[in-house]
């Protein structure tokens, strides 16, 4: 997060905001600019990735399913828009932790733990976003299953599960401690593990991409990504059945875990089969009643 905060201080904290006494690298300076920074940068990311993938990859057809609630898209905004400052608080200190150097975040070659050419940095780089996407992949499982625990339900994840038809919006719509939990994985990584500064950033609005789409009702996948790619599909299962697909990237955990569930939307009972269902149903009632009447009337 010092790349981004750098930035903003160069581009309006230090000329618009903080006398020009008061160091860049003072603590207090860094924590408030960060406070700023992560807020804005989350809402921003939410509000903007949330309505991106309502208007042109949600499908509003869900909006007709019994189980989506009555202005639940408002709902699911507000219900974050409350969160997200709770959320940055536990965040933030994680975030100046690193900014202060005690993570194994690096931005050249020279801190590259895998050598000086570029090859070698290149190959790295790679191979700690893949290790990345796994690491969290397991540990976000794990904590979501002891979210589902019986004596913690009710009090952190059950507000999530609100939304049984979720929109995108209801991607980031969770109790403050249930999202800095399910988040807190992202964070803990570079603290164990080297990664370049600019990966990570990019990793993070990756995830934030990913947490969308699985909420975004487009149950699309190709068909050889079916069995280990954990799509809205899954993910869809798991806010409707429960105790299914935890995972957030892949379906791994899930299978080793024994909570894998082979998505409903991928065996024509998902929840846009179900609306169609009961508009033939509607049609087929209705067309009864209007012949009956005809028949009475002759």
């Amino acid at each position: 997060m010092d790349l981004v905060l750098n930035v903003a201080d160069h581009c309006f904290f230090t000329p618009y905001v903080y006398p020009a006494t008061w160091p860049e690298d003072d603590a207090l300076r860094q924590i408030l600019g960060l406070l700023a920074v992560t807020n804005l940068g989350a809402a921003a990311l939410y509000l903007v990735l949330g309505s991106l993938s309502y208007y042109f990859i949600f499908d509003h057809t869900l909006m007709k399913h019994p189980q989506f609630l009555e202005n639940q898209v408002r709902r699911e905004i507000s219900y974050a828009m409350q969160s997200l400052p709770w959320i940055s608080l536990p965040t933030v200190a994680l975030f100046f932790a690193e900014i202060r150097g005690y993570s194994k975040l690096y931005d050249s070659i020279d801190d590259s733990p895998y050598g000086k050419l570029h090859a070698w940095v290149l190959a790295g780089v790679i191979l700690s976003m893949v290790s990345f996407l796994f690491f969290t992949d397991m540990s976000i499982y794990w904590i979501h299953r002891l979210l589902h625990h019986k004596l913690i339900y009710k009090y952190f994840h059950k507000p999530h599960h609100t939304w049984k038809i979720s929109s995108p919006f209801a991607s980031h719509a969770f109790h403050p401690v249930d999202g800095f939990l399910q988040g807190l994985p992202y964070h803990i990584y570079p603290f164990l593990f080297p990664l370049h500064k600019v990966a990570y950033l990019g990793l993070y609005v990756f995830v934030n991409v990913w947490t969308v789409s699985i909420h975004d009702g487009d149950y699309r996948v190709p068909r050889f990504l079916q069995a280990t790619i954990n799509c809205s599909a899954h993910h869809t299962d798991h806010h409707l059945f429960f105790d299914y697909n935890y995972g957030q990237y892949f379906t791994l955990w899930d299978r080793i875990g024994g909570s894998y569930r082979l998505p409903s939307a991928f065996q024509g009972k998902g929840p846009l089969e179900q609306i169609r269902k009961l508009q033939e149903e509607g049609q087929h009632t209705s067309g009864g009643a209007e012949s009956g009447t005809a028949h009475k009337n002759d």
